[in-house]
């Protein structure tokens, strides 16, 4: 998969999830564009890593959930880069992924839910809107949004979290049929627990145990795992695929 000559631009790029993309991409021989929110340091490693990974790439400040900033974002990839070919909604409302301290259904307010509808759909609106007029005027281009395996296989009830990420999914889909016939193709990945991230740093170890023991390849998923299936959505090699979810936690969910 040789993205050279390809511009990408993936929010929440400056840890994590977001950081294997990056490098992914960059190893690909793309132009990535490292969206951050506060980790001004964390972005710049990033930028280091995909230089030494043979591409190249450039950070950009905003937060997602926020209209006027992401436009300024997309506004300033474009001047920098000239074009956008792909576009990876990573970036998520902090969340931490424990099972001990989650909030059970009947502790939860609905602004919870509100707070991680934004985070997830609302950051994947904001960024979509603003990128998709440079998509459509090529008549082409890739979105790949991350959601997660919960939403077929709520293991923890993270309630707020995983009813976000299924609205996800729906907003995926509504725009590939959309978008489809106008060249831009619309899919998600969905991986399981994947660690180490921020979010996942107070998980503890017994219960990602348990979960890499109920896993058909025993082990839970690196950042790294993560990154490829986003390639492989976002080249050609997936040309004939959208409005699809692929799952990515080693045979959790089976569909």
């Amino acid at each position: 998969m040789d993205f050279a000559g390809k511009v990408v631009l993936v929010t929440g790029g400056g840890r994590g999830i977001g950081a294997a993309i990056a490098r992914a991409f960059a190893a690909e021989k793309a132009l990535v564009a490292v969206n951050y929110l506060r980790d001004a340091a964390a972005a710049q490693q990033v930028l280091a890593d995909c230089r030494a990974a043979g591409g190249d790439a450039f950070a950009l400040q905003a937060d997602v959930t926020v209209p006027d900033q992401v436009d300024r974002m997309v506004g300033q990839v474009v001047a920098e880069a000239g074009r956008i070919d792909v576009l990876v909604n990573n970036a998520l409302r902090a969340y931490a992924f424990d099972p001990e301290q989650r909030k059970t259904f009947d502790a939860l307010g609905f602004d919870d839910y509100r707070a991680q509808f934004d985070g997830a759909v609302g950051a994947a609106h904001h960024v979509t809107k603003a990128v998709l007029p440079h998509f459509l005027g090529r008549s082409q281009g890739s979105i790949v949004n991350i959601v997660s395996n919960l939403v077929e296989q709520p293991l923890v009830p993270y309630h707020d979290y995983t009813t976000a990420k299924a609205a996800l999914v729906g907003f995926s889909r509504n725009l590939a049929a959309e978008l489809g016939p106008l060249g831009v193709r619309v899919n998600c990945v969905a991986p399981g627990l994947v660690y180490p991230t921020g979010a996942t740093g107070t998980t503890r170890a017994r219960f990602r145990e348990d979960i890499a023991a109920a896993t058909p390849l025993r082990r839970i998923a690196r950042p790294e795992d993560v990154a490829g299936p986003v390639l492989f959505l976002a080249s050609d090699w997936s040309g004939f695929m959208t409005g699809q979810v692929l799952f990515v936690d080693g045979g959790l969910v089976m569909r």
